[in-house]
């Protein structure tokens, strides 16, 4: 997470940051973990909403799931479900958690793509 000059200290959203949010549309829990997976160019653009992965304590070890734990800020072992994907408000993104290495946050990827069903040769070439 960085804090940008121009926000007047308000932290810029990154994506593979975790945040604790507040009553998430459609959950039953007052509080969930997110993971921002955005791409950054989108993040820091003017839209009001970015995509988050929500955190649950269940892992069932499916594709579509990805292992955490105390090293990404949590308290207890966690899992990420990439099968249910969110669009929240930057604006409710406020309280912090922790933030994933690149080597977990392409566990991530590889687990969005199983989930929406994109395989490589779908993608164009670079």
């Amino acid at each position: 997470m960085t804090l940008s000059y121009w926000s007047k200290m308000e932290p810029m959203l990154e994506r593979g940051d975790l945040y604790r949010v507040t009553s998430p549309p459609g959950d039953p829990r007052r509080h969930r973990v997110v993971l921002i997976v955005s791409r950054q160019q989108f993040i820091a653009s003017s839209y009001s909403t970015v995509t988050c992965v929500p955190v649950y304590s269940s892992y069932h070890g499916m594709a579509t799931q990805v292992l955490l734990g105390s090293e990404q800020g949590l308290k207890h072992v966690s899992s990420l479900h990439c099968d249910e994907l969110l669009s929240l408000r930057k604006a409710v993104l406020t309280n912090y958690v922790g933030s994933l290495s690149d080597a977990k946050m392409a566990e991530v990827s590889r687990a969005l793509a199983v989930a929406l069903a994109i395989e490589p040769e779908d993608l164009p070439a670079d």
